[in-house]
């Protein structure tokens, strides 16, 4: 091993390179020795190719990292792909900033090129990015969505829904963009919150009421509409305006009559209980429009600008158009009351622009009426954590509208259909031919097999990216079709994947479209388990954000920390919970990787060379090893649950205290005395399963103290193709040893205390304990001339030394009485029962305080704190 400290970066790039060089993280499904039934395979989330790496990459990464590492040890073959998001709106946005300039301005082919180079360009910084974080990937595997292999899976798939009848393109309203200038699917809209105006508007009936009632009152935040209106609408059971059902209303300002109608889904309790339906304000309009066959009037464009049914607003955005129409409704004296109000609207999660809906022609797959299979389908998964089954279940619960796959955009895989210009008959491209892009190719048949005529209009809509994202297992499984044998896959063995990991924000995008055209393709979930990572926060536990400017920016982070620690910050978090970046996280990593490497620089000094498994060991080296057969159970158990916190912090504790402060101490103390084969063969034997153990969380380090300690020896190239260590079968009392542990360490605390060597020798020991059978242990490694375990405590008095007091919980609970609980403490007015202390006229619960004891012992010789045991030194 190298003298001198550790040396982070240098290591970290030598086997970053070497493994990427190497490839030795490379999926095989020739070799020889692989077998089918033990591959662990992965089917990574591909990122969105819209900016650089942030935080919830590089945490969500190295998550499945340590998924990756732990498998490929403990069942021999991993299939770790890598791929990108490349087409649809995102890659359009990116490359229109980027370049500034606008897709309109171009021609489709030619901005898509854009699109192309703009993408690569950062998927090639991306990867070199991931290559710098020591993941654990098969970069020959690494895919792209708008890569034609890609192109011909999604195209086939569309073929595939299509010929089951679960496909179809229909005319209808469907929620749109202004900004995109796209349909998009309910997925794709979030809630916002935003400011505006609720405006009671006066409409006059064409003729009185038989009560002589000339007029209503409808409240809206959405006045530009008013030239779209095609009805008003009743609750049945409004007696008050019940009257209003069968006449005819006048629209302000726009002058059309409009009917007025009865309709149960009319809410009662909101507004003045009478409202208008117009083409189309919301969901409950669309409804409205498709239950009473009302007309469709259009005041709306795709850009969200008014249209001529507009009369003089033509042209204006709707915002202008809202405040001129409320303006010029105000000095006609319809408007008769207007208040300010915050409501939630809903937005493109692209571009946060408010959507509309609009009537076009769309491609949608029915979903809706498979509710209950897919439903089925997430309970055969298991979930980490088992939580975020409810946000799924709930997703599709809340389903409204079937999975709309059509967007209106220019770089994207396009839909392989043709339509007849005469009939209007939909052609399908024949399977063999793609992928094909029906605006150069053309159609697989000379005539309409509907009509026989000879002329078609390609379709120019492309598909959604989630049509294409979501068939991410079946592209790595090589899923296919020939004439011969129809779909298949190039690799099986690989489908169901074992693991799906991917951030808490996407259940309902990637998660739920993947079970969508994983199930309606093969009849099976696509995937046995689901990791669900949770966002990572600024210090403060907010979201980060541009806006906010509370980003962190991960290549700052990289450039000041080793990736090892910033690794071992990843695994500080339960799985599926948001939790804040701090640097002391990190910090508390690079402590480890000195402790690591100082500990290892011991063990090699004192046991350099390799050493036969003794036949008998001595009490605490075979204590140990049974603690590591102990630990290595544990922590299996954490990482087959994708628990890496729990197993983080627990081999880091054994590591720490009981290996390094307490065994080690007196492993080197034993062979400074005597040449003890059972210690150097323990030392060995701990150390290098500890690197095994380490190496899915810390790689660069565990690779390079392996190397250079025992690489030599063993047959596999690096220790991350190693196999993972099972328990060897060792026995000892567990308790019994870790007391005698506390028994020595306190005992050599008292030697340094008093500047005693530590081969000192005592002249007599007492230990009141449980470490029976540890006791000649104890006496060989303190030098102990007479050893005694008492049968009976010896007497000590044990009194309350302070009461500590949580103020954080009490401040807000009790205000200045708190004040009132020091005087009472610090007076000796207090009682405590159990696990509640009385005090002041209050009782507070055992989380609220905490109770500090000394122990005094009036006998010969001097009592040392050893945990629960008691030890006397004379």
């Amino acid at each position: 091993m190298p003298d001198g400290d550790y040396n982070p970066q240098a290591t970290e790039e030598k086997w970053q390179d070497r493994w990427v060089d190497e490839e030795t993280y490379a999926y095989d499904p020739e070799d020889e020795e692989l077998d089918p039934n033990t591959v662990y395979s992965i089917d990574t989330p591909p990122p969105t190719v819209s900016g650089s790496l942030h935080m919830g990459h590089l945490y969500g990464h190295t998550l499945q990292d340590f998924a990756a590492r732990f498998h490929r040890m403990n069942d021999g073959s991993v299939m770790f792909p890598f791929g990108y998001d490349d087409n649809g709106i995102a890659s359009e946005r990116l490359t229109e900033s980027e370049l500034d300039i606008r897709h309109q301005d171009f021609e489709r082919r030619e901005f898509q090129q854009k699109c192309r180079e703009v993408c690569a360009e950062y998927e090639a910084e991306f990867t070199e990015k991931m290559q710098d974080l020591g993941m654990s990937i098969d970069w020959s595997r690494t895919y792209k969505t708008i890569e034609p292999r890609v192109q011909r899976v999604s195209q086939l798939s569309f073929i595939d829904l299509y010929e089951q009848g679960r496909e179809y393109r229909k005319k209808a309203p469907a929620i749109w963009c202004p900004e995109c200038e796209t349909a998009i699917s309910q997925v794709e809209q979030e809630d916002a919150e935003r400011h505006t105006h609720f405006n009671d508007i006066r409409f006059d009936l064409t003729e009185p009421t038989e009560s002589g009632r000339e007029s209503f009152v409808i409240g809206t935040t959405r006045p530009e509409l008013l030239p779209a209106c095609v009805s008003v609408f009743v609750h049945p059971d409004d007696d008050e305006n019940a009257e209003l059902v069968g006449q005819t209303a006048e629209i302000p300002l726009f002058g059309h009559e409009v009917p007025i109608i009865e309709d149960d889904r009319v809410d009662l309790e909101k507004g003045t209980g009478v409202v208008m339906c117009c083409t189309f304000g919301d969901q409950k309009d669309i409804e409205w429009y498709q239950a009473h066959d009302l007309p469709l009037r259009v005041a709306i464009d795709e850009s969200a600008t008014m249209t001529d049914l507009a009369g003089e607003y033509e042209g204006l955005s709707t915002h202008e158009a809202r405040e001129a129409i409320v303006e010029d409704l105000d000095d006609a004296g319809y408007l008769e009351g207007r208040e300010e109000l915050t409501h939630t609207v809903q937005v493109h999660e692209r571009c946060e622009t408010d959507v509309e809906f609009r009537v076009s022609k769309q491609w949608y797959v029915e979903i809706l009426d498979h509710k209950d299979e897919y439903l089925e389908a997430g309970e055969q998964m298991d979930w980490y954590p088992e939580k975020m089954h409810t946000r799924y279940e709930h997703w599709i619960e809340g389903l409204e509208w079937d999975w709309l796959i059509s967007r209106q955009r220019d770089s994207g895989i396009p839909f392989p259909v043709w339509y007849c210009t005469d009939c209007g008959q939909e052609v399908v491209a024949d399977k063999a031919d793609l992928p094909v892009d029906p605006l150069g190719d053309e159609p697989p048949v000379d005539s309409c097999p509907d009509c026989g005529h000879d002329e078609f209009e390609p379709e120019d809509d492309v598909f959604d990216t989630w049509a294409t994202s979501s068939l991410t297992p079946l592209v790595n499984a090589g899923w296919d079709w020939d004439e011969e044998n129809g779909f298949t896959m190039d690799e099986p063995e690989l489908y169901p994947f074992d693991l799906r990991p991917q951030g808490h924000d996407i259940i309902s995008f990637w998660l739920f479209h993947t079970v969508v055209k994983c199930y309606e393709h093969t009849g099976e979930v696509p995937f046995d388990a689901v990791m669900i990572n949770g966002w990572v926060l600024d210090e403060n536990r907010e979201k980060m954000s541009k806006s906010r400017g509370n980003v962190v920016e991960p290549s700052a982070v990289v450039d000041d920390y080793p990736i090892d620690a910033i690794r071992y910050w990843a695994a500080s978090s339960t799985v599926g919970d948001d939790f804040p970046f701090k640097d002391k996280d990190i910090v508390a990593g690079e402590k480890l990787l000195r402790k690591l490497w100082n500990a290892s620089k011991l063990v090699e000094h004192l046991a350099p060379e390799p050493v036969d498994e003794p036949d008998s060991f001595d009490d605490l080296d075979e204590w140990l090893l049974a603690e590591m057969d102990a630990l290595v159970a544990e922590l299996t158990t954490h990482f087959e649950a994708y628990e890496f916190s729990k197993a983080r912090d627990r081999l880091r504790s054994f590591f720490w205290n009981t290996f390094c402060d307490d065994y080690l101490e007196i492993a080197k103390q034993r062979l400074d005395d005597e040449d003890s084969a059972s210690t150097r063969y323990a030392l060995r034997t701990v150390h290098e399963t500890f690197l095994h153990l380490f190496a899915p969380l810390v790689p660069h380090i565990t690779e390079e103290l392996w190397q250079d300690m025992y690489g030599h020896t063993a047959a596999a190239d690096s220790l991350h193709l190693r196999s993972w260590p099972e328990p060897r079968g060792y026995e000892a009392d567990l308790a019994g040893g870790e007391a005698a542990m506390a028994v020595i360490g306190a005992l050599r605390r008292y030697k340094s205390e008093n500047q005693l060597p530590l081969n000192e020798p005592l002249d007599h020991v007492a230990v009141y304990g449980d470490v029976d059978g540890f006791t000649d242990a104890i006496a060989g490694v303190m030098h102990v001339a007479e050893f005694e375990l008492l049968d009976e405590p010896p007497e000590i008095t044990t009194e309350i030394a302070d009461i500590s007091l949580d103020y954080s919980t009490l401040g807000p609970k009790y205000g200045g009485t708190v004040g009132e609980f020091d005087a009472a403490i610090e007076a000796g007015e207090y009682e405590l029962d159990g696990d509640t202390l009385a005090l002041a006229g209050e009782t507070l619960e055992a989380d609220e305080f905490e109770v500090r004891e000394e122990r005094t012992y009036s006998g010969e010789g001097e009592m040392l704190s050893a945990d629960d045991a008691i030890v006397i030194v004379n």
